[in-house]
């Protein structure tokens, strides 16, 4: 019974872990965004295709054989999870683009609001002392503002 709950405790330590939860979400995010690509060319991009290009994609399929169980290569559905995987891949990159662009951003303006210097350097023996010091404590000198 001790090992069951060891495992038990490990598992409940692994599955709280912040990556495995960020992976979760990001599959739970990933799905409801793959619905979305796939409505945005089912429903919108591949009808407009099809008046310039005068056919439907979904529809396109060869019968492989004869009767009425003969299979069917339904290449059409093919091409359009091409597309729908073209529009996700640049929807996406899109996106990294904005968010690495931002970050960087956000970095240069954390670099330029860097901490004022909280010390200074004696002129006489060029120690690093206190911004506040007016003497300082390793030649003795008298500082002057």
């Amino acid at each position: 019974m001790g090992k069951r709950k060891g495992l038990m405790e490990e598992f409940k330590k692994f599955i709280m872990r912040g990556n495995v939860m960020d992976m979760a979400v990001g599959v739970i995010v990933g799905g409801a965004f793959t619905s979305i690509v796939t409505s945005l060319n089912q429903d919108i991009l591949t009808p407009i295709l099809g008046i310039f290009g005068g056919t439907d994609f979904s529809s396109l399929k060869i019968t492989l054989g004869s009767g009425e169980n003969a299979p069917v290569l339904c290449y059409g559905n093919f091409i359009t999870a091409v597309i729908n995987f073209l529009i996700t891949a640049f929807v996406i990159f899109i996106l990294i683009k904005a968010i690495n662009s931002l970050s960087s951003r956000l970095i240069k303006k954390e670099e330029k609001k860097q901490a004022a210097p909280t010390t200074k350097k004696c002129p006489y023996c060029c120690s690093e002392i206190a911004l506040e010091a007016v003497r300082c404590p390793h030649c003795t000198s008298v500082l002057e503002d």
